[in-house]
């Protein structure tokens, strides 16, 4: 009997479209079974694909031999799914069959070697919220959930994240469940990254999600490298392993490559890495993850996603042509990841995993005060706008905030034009500066220096020595001090400031509180990251399936493209 699949197969000389658009007359069989199998017609085919069965259970494509209908038919709709009343056999009946298809799964998307890798259930990212937003409970639901979670540590205290690791050591590694930690790029503070690198080695971090970076830093080449080496069979293996999370090319390819000599020389000279490690660092790329982040909350250059992730893919591929021996290296796909079609759409693109941020920030998991998780709750798809970044002020580089109800970004805008456009301070008009203090700051710029100062002097004291021989640093560090406040009022929940709240925020927010309008996911306290997760991932299964069945050419209606949330269970 012909194989209507290898059939199917386009020759490489064979002109597109030369084949019909129906479906390939051969027949695997004839279908066997009580009519309550069958599924033909929109409404039935719908309801089939809403269905659990019809995603977890053998489909097959049908075809009506009289009329040349085509539908849908699964054993498991027969009133005796174990029984042999419903069967392919080679003996004619009314239904030919013309293909089957296994059953989907929501853990059978993306790259079954990201699962492997990183021991979860699940190809799907949350994280790394900065300012603990990311919180220390947000990792321990996801993780429960059988992905992977990380920790949002940018912006927080070594102690902060010391103690945060050695909570979700303690609940998690027992359970053998996997999880991660956020190292930011800090080119304003190189020193903070190198400690907080060291942390991680010393903690014995096998996950660190790298994000923000605009070139490769000592910290994460160090942290990436440590531990390689040799196995009996002598293949390299990995202690540390690396989410590279980037936005552009030029970006992403340093880290597809091996690290870079000058940097591994430097460190072992300073013997933070071992003549081994910086050998084997040469054959292996610094990271096997590379994470495609879009149009997403925070440090993004707002790409649009079906054109990055076939971007980096395509430069991951010519690269590999010059490194034969290299392992696979995966390509995920964050930013704008809100809804199913969207998550489905990453998978159809290819991408190795998918990763969600600024949905998960309504959860009741995340570490946002309940006023800043229902704003996230009301947003819409354009409630976003660009504004300052605290971390990387001085260089005009921008995060993406929630515009509705806050004027952040507007009194972002305003410190960071005051600050281009004057030598300090001092230098602003009068007028100007009445509007800082009384509208910005709520206090004199000396008081607002003064609590800066304390803060610096305790994280990085050379960045206070700076300040009072450079009057321009001084400003920056006070401007930047409202920034980065503002974020933390956010998560504290600041009623007076509630006008000033930076939260980091992307349009998949406003396109999942579409989504889920009128569900049990409405409301932001009834929000949490493994159902989102879960509805997100089952949705983009039940999606790809009906996509399955529409190339088969059943008339699938666009309905059955609409996952509606609903109460998930995790087993």
């Amino acid at each position: 009997m012909p194989n209507s699949i290898s059939s199917a197969v386009l020759s490489s000389s064979e002109p597109i479209g030369a084949r019909p658009l129906a479906p390939n007359p051969d027949v695997l069989g004839y279908w066997h079974g009580p009519s309550s199998s069958l599924c033909f017609g929109a409404e039935a085919l719908r309801t089939l694909l809403a269905h659990t069965q019809g995603l977890r259970q053998s489909l097959y494509v049908v075809r009506d031999r009289q009329s040349g209908a085509l539908g849908a038919a699964s054993a498991a709709l027969a009133p005796s799914p174990r029984s042999d009343t419903a069967q392919i056999a080679a003996t004619p009946s009314p239904y030919e069959v013309i293909a089957m298809l296994p059953p989907q799964y929501p853990e059978w998307l993306g790259d079954r070697a990201f699962t492997q890798i990183h021991g979860v259930r699940f190809a799907y990212v949350a994280g790394a919220m900065a300012n603990g937003i990311a919180s220390v409970e947000m990792v321990q639901a996801i993780a429960h959930t059988g992905a992977l979670g990380i920790f949002g540590a940018a912006g927080l205290s070594l102690a902060r994240v010391k103690a945060a690791i050695e909570t979700l050591r303690s609940t998690l590694d027992p359970l053998g469940l996997a999880w991660g930690v956020n190292l930011i790029h800090s080119p304003n503070e190189p020193n903070h990254e190198n400690a907080l690198a060291q942390m991680l080695i010393e903690e014995n971090i096998r996950c660190v999600e790298a994000s923000a970076y605009l070139a490769l830093s000592p910290a994460i080449v160090r942290y990436a490298c440590t531990g390689l080496r040799r196995d009996a069979q002598g293949q390299i293996q990995r202690r540390n392993r690396v989410l590279a999370k980037v936005s552009r090319s030029e970006v992403a390819l340093p880290f597809m490559r091996p690290a870079p000599p000058a940097i591994l020389q430097q460190l072992l000279a300073a013997g933070l890495l071992s003549a081994e490690e910086v050998s084997l660092a040469a054959l292996v790329p610094l990271s096997e993850d590379i994470t495609a982040e879009a149009d997403s909350g925070g440090h993004t250059d707002n790409r649009a996603l079906s054109a990055l992730v076939p971007s980096l893919m395509h430069e991951r591929d010519r690269l590999l042509l010059q490194y034969p021996h290299f392992p696979p290296i995966r390509i995920g796909a964050a930013g704008g990841l809100g809804t199913p079609s969207a998550v489905a759409a990453a998978f159809a693109m290819g991408a190795a995993y998918v990763q969600t941020g600024s949905v998960n920030q309504a959860c009741v998991e995340a570490g946002l005060a309940a006023s800043a998780r229902a704003m996230l709750a009301q947003a819409q798809m354009t409630d976003v706008i660009m504004a300052p970044a605290a971390d990387m002020f001085e260089m005009g580089v921008n995060v993406q905030v929630l515009r509705r109800g806050s004027l952040f970004a507007v009194r972002a805008r305003k410190l960071y034009e005051l600050y281009r456009s004057y030598p300090s301070y001092e230098a602003i008009p009068a007028p100007e500066r009445q509007k800082v203090e009384g509208q910005i700051l709520l206090q004199p710029f000396a008081e607002a220096w003064q609590s800066t100062r304390e803060f610096w002097l305790q994280r990085d004291p050379e960045q206070v020595e700076r300040a009072q021989r450079e009057p321009k640093h001084l400003m920056a560090l006070v401007f930047r001090a409202y920034l980065g406040r503002s974020s933390r009022w956010a998560i504290d929940g600041l009623d007076a400031r509630q006008n000033d709240y930076q939260i980091w925020c992307g349009p998949a927010m406003g396109a999942f509180n579409h989504w889920v309008q009128g569900s049990f996911m409405q409301d932001s306290a009834a929000r949490s990251v493994r159902q989102v997760a879960l509805n997100l991932l089952e949705g983009a299964a039940c999606i790809g399936r009906a996509q399955q069945l529409r190339s088969m050419g059943l008339a699938i209606p666009a309905r059955a493209f609409d996952y509606a949330p609903r109460p998930l269970a995790t087993s």
